[in-house]
């Protein structure tokens, strides 16, 4: 790997010193603070400018609003470890953020400036990101890594249809099962990697005894098997060989997490959080495709993907990464446990709450507090961390 040369001449603000930092920070934030206008909003107490129905912009916020900001934050932080070149730092960086937040605006306003206007702004934060990410990659000739544009693209593409259908069709629901597939087939692949990894470094090092199972034919039969049940959800979400196929696959993501041993990480909560985040892939596997079968509703298998395997699994990577790219010590202090801890709440009873409709606005009103404390709370707890200097030792 080649080496960073970190300490180019940089004298801005610490905020725009690596992409993660602002990324996350806003990103997190904002995930947070939508939570809490959705719930007026699902109510009917608050009305906004959107040309999305009330459900659709909740969805494309957290979807095609927040994840693209992680996604990108993370990515920004990589291709300079892939490349050897230099971060995206100052005015670059900046101009990146500042178009990210046009399109949270222009989505939110698009009822005033237009459809098409929202649906331009909004793609081309994901465009000028995708431009960033080849321009590195090229001149580092780092070839191989240029498949993270097919991340970018794939987004990109669900974005361009979730606009489309909702504006032909009134809701969007091909856009949101297309960007549901596509993430969580990317958190399957990247979880895949690292909690593994993570896992088997902290028990060869602190808790000797039974490792993760290495990559195998395993592996790629049930990401295989998770693909076609994706594929078939997104197409047909109503057929019962489509909840099979669903279910089949939840098992064995289910065996496929038994087998990183993540039971034996109790003492590392910031590898603990992986195997809880991970578990929700499973859970919303199993879920959907009983609401395939005519079982449930939809709604629970859905939110364990959302709330659960996204929110959660993203908070775990953006609390982990923020902690070893500004040398502080890989250690969830007390404060970050709570938040861990009301992230899982949130993603629970979220589920709950597509279970049992009785109950369903108590918990939805639980599910979306906990939500908002723990995304809010993040970006609080760690202001320091993102607006301050790395650590030197």
């Amino acid at each position: 790997m080649a080496p960073i040369p970190r300490l180019r001449d940089y004298t801005g603000p610490a905020l725009l010193s690596y992409g993660f930092r602002p990324f996350f920070l806003f990103g997190s934030l904002y995930a947070g603070l939508a939570i809490l206008a959705w719930l007026p909003l699902f109510y009917g107490k608050l009305e906004l400018s959107t040309a999305f129905a009330p459900r659709d912009w909740h969805i494309h916020e957290m979807l095609y609003g927040y994840l693209p900001a992680v996604i990108t934050g993370f990515l920004l932080t990589a291709v300079p470890n892939w490349t050897g070149r230099m971060p995206l730092q100052g005015r670059p960086l900046l101009a990146l953020i500042l178009a990210w937040a046009a399109g949270r605006v222009a989505v939110t306003t698009s009822a005033w400036i237009g459809w098409e206007a929202a649906a331009v702004i909004d793609n081309g934060f994901l465009l000028l990101v995708g431009i960033a990410m080849a321009r590195e990659i090229v001149k580092g000739r780092n070839w191989r890594n240029l498949k993270v544009l097919i991340a970018i693209g794939v987004l990109a593409i669900g974005n361009i249809v979730f606009h489309v259908e909702a504006h032909a069709l009134g809701s969007a629901d091909y856009g949101i099962r297309f960007g549901i597939a596509a993430t969580m087939t990317l958190i399957m692949l990247v979880g895949g990697r690292i909690i593994p990894s993570f896992t088997r470094n902290w028990l060869a090092r602190e808790n000797p005894g039974r490792l993760p199972a290495s990559f195998g034919r395993f592996d790629v039969v049930s990401m295989i098997t998770a693909g076609v049940a994706l594929v078939m959800w997104t197409a047909a979400p109503e057929w019962s060989v489509t909840g099979a196929a669903l279910i089949a696959a939840g098992v064995l993501q289910a065996v496929r997490l038994a087998r990183w041993a993540g039971e034996r990480t109790w003492r590392d909560r910031l590898v603990l959080i992986l195997h809880v985040a991970y578990a929700f892939v499973p859970l919303g596997f199993v879920l959907v495709g009983l609401a395939a079968l005519g079982v449930l509703q939809s709604g629970a298998g859905i939110h364990a993907w959302t709330g659960g395997a996204m929110g959660i699994m993203t908070l775990a990577v953006m609390s982990r990464a923020s902690l070893g790219h500004t040398g502080r010590a890989l250690a969830a202090t007390a404060s970050v446990q709570v938040l861990y801890m009301l992230a899982v709440a949130a993603a629970v009873t979220r589920v709950c709450a597509a279970i049992h409709p009785d109950w369903s606005s108590m918990l939805l009103h639980v599910a979306g507090g906990a939500w908002a404390a723990a995304f809010v709370g993040f970006a609080l707890a760690y202001w320091t961390v993102f607006t301050r200097p790395r650590v030197t030792p």
